[in-house]
């Protein structure tokens, strides 16, 4: 999965603000100035961290122990590190992505 469809999914949701208050390495989205994905340039393959409720945290986490870790630099409880690789289903990244947008939307 590439930087450039992480950024254009996330940019394609309404009120959606790219920054880089981590500095050049990250790409932050916020929505209502609150952050709901972190982007990591400077990784390969690429990370994401997702906020992600924490009962299905802990799911994910069990189903893709390679792929979905506890958010790093974040509270691991809410958030989830997502390693962006050919064995990580896209639609689930797409879906994941949507929901951390829709649960710090509310």
């Amino acid at each position: 999965m590439h930087v450039e469809w992480v950024r254009d999914f996330c940019l394609s949701f309404d009120a959606v603000e790219e920054c880089q208050p981590f500095g050049p390495e990250h790409l932050v989205y916020k929505i209502k100035g609150k952050m709901f994905l972190l982007l990591s340039l400077d990784e390969q393959p690429p990370r994401i961290n997702v906020k992600t409720d924490p009962d299905r945290s802990v799911e994910l986490r069990e189903a893709y122990p390679d792929n979905i870790l506890p958010g790093y630099h974040m509270n691991k409880k809410h958030w989830n590190t997502l390693v962006l690789n050919a064995r990580l289903n896209p639609g689930l990244v797409q879906e994941l992505i949507t929901h951390s947008y829709e649960l710090v939307r509310k």
